[in-house]
């Protein structure tokens, strides 16, 4: 069976892939802006090759540690971002035992040969690959020669941190890290988009509505990596693509009861939300969460949180 999201084949086993196939390899969470260098050149070959994203599920550090990984794109939003730039097919490969045992040679002949008829691979110069990481780009290269494939290596992408200085390469580890300590300026530079969480508001506390400033609630996916606690300027997105300036909360909320939430109140704003699906662009951290000592301390500063908001948002 082959089913479609957002206009992305996704076979439910890679025995249905359409072949032949031009592909991406590699996990490619969050499709950052070096993701995206590997990515372009297998669109090169759509006219011949079906331009395939080939990844591994769970995350092989997930299978071999046992812990759960959050997620910069869960599924939805990888699709999501994959169709908007022209690949057609995406290849869920189960990482287990069996494939995690496989010799480079194995899994070059059984999946990429075998399976997807591959005729062009386009890797990162880092990439790793078969039983133990024993694959390198070179024997990848090596290997696929015999087989009249095409390899092409994309240099690691760099971006310049915020003192000009220190340029630092673009990866979904780094990324995370940028993330855990609010700095969003970074992450976004990453990503070459604004990160964003995407959820369906859903019934809160509505402690909000009380001291004046209603807020929405977001259920998220539950595997969707949340950035550092705290509060933050952002913008958010209707179904319909219409647009509002946000200030969002993300923690226990210290002050009322502790309990780890996602919540936006959008400026300017008045409206039933309940069982939309909100998409919120973060832009910038404004501070981290706090506790007060009453609701009126609280209500003062999130007079100043949105003051702030309205003068960072354009």
């Amino acid at each position: 069976m082959i089913y479609s999201k957002f206009g992305v084949w996704i076979p439910s086993s890679i025995d249905n892939a359409k072949t032949p196939t031009a592909v991406a390899l590699g996990n490619f969470d969050g499709i950052h802006l070096g993701h995206r260098q590997v990515l372009k050149p297998i669109l090169k070959f759509a006219k011949q090759y079906v331009p395939t994203v080939v990844t591994f599920e769970p995350h092989p550090q997930e299978f071999f540690t046992g812990e759960t990984r959050q997620l910069l794109t869960p599924i939805d939003e990888k699709v999501q971002i994959l169709n908007s730039l022209n690949i057609k097919q995406l290849i869920r490969l189960p990482f287990n035992q069996d494939l995690a045992s496989l010799s480079p040679l194995e899994f070059i002949i059984d999946i990429l040969v075998g399976k997807l008829n591959v005729r062009y691979i386009s890797v990162g110069e880092n990439f790793y690959f078969g039983h133990k990481k024993t694959g390198t780009v070179e024997l990848l290269r090596d290997f696929t020669e015999r087989f009249g494939i095409s390899v092409n290596t994309i240099r690691l992408e760099t971006f310049l941190t915020s003192d000009k200085k220190n340029p630092l390469r673009i990866s979904s580890s780094k990324i995370r890290e940028y993330l855990a300590d609010g700095s969003i300026a970074e992450v976004n530079q990453m990503l070459g988009y604004s990160y964003f969480l995407r959820g369906i508001v859903i019934s809160g506390q509505q402690i909000g509505r009380t001291i004046g400033f209603p807020t929405a609630n977001l259920k998220l996916p539950t595997n969707k990596l949340l950035p550092c606690n705290g509060v933050y300027c952002v913008y958010v997105e209707f179904e319909n693509k219409d647009i509002i300036k946000g200030v969002m909360n993300v923690g226990k909320r210290p002050t009322i009861d502790g309990s780890l939430t996602v919540e936006v109140h959008l400026l300017d704003w008045s409206g039933n939300l309940y069982g939309k699906k909100l998409t919120v662009y973060l832009e910038k951290f404004l501070r981290y969460e706090t506790k007060f000592p009453s609701l009126q301390a609280l209500r003062n500063q999130i007079e100043q949180d949105c003051k702030k908001a309205r003068s960072i948002l354009i």
